[in-house]
């Protein structure tokens, strides 16, 4: 997907965390490093597209932190740099086994 393509490129110039992003990650039950965020967008997948996103053409990604947890990251791909939207660890009662789909 082009989208995939894009994160990837925007992510190589530069990732800028969003205050949202920043407060999510810093939350005590979560604390989600910078470098994990960076593993997700990096080689992790795509698992919803959103186009029509107001923030401009982002997308959830799925993919592996620390300790091999599961991190999902909204991001979105601008000119310049990576726009890091949020970034939490999913809640098994909201999400399929595998993490991929919504319940």
């Amino acid at each position: 997907m082009a989208i995939l393509e894009d994160v990837r490129e925007a992510a190589q110039k530069r990732i800028l965390f969003l205050p949202y992003a920043i407060r999510q990650m810093s939350r005590p039950e979560r604390m989600i490093s910078p470098l994990e965020v960076e593993a997700v967008v990096v080689n992790g997948e795509l698992i919803e597209d959103y186009p029509q996103d107001p923030r401009g053409h982002s997308c959830l990604m799925l993919g592996l932190g620390d300790a091999g947890r599961t991190v999902h990251v909204v991001c979105s791909p601008k000119d310049d740099y990576l726009a890091i939207i949020t970034a939490y660890v999913p809640d098994p009662a909201h999400w399929s086994e595998d993490f991929r789909r919504r319940l």
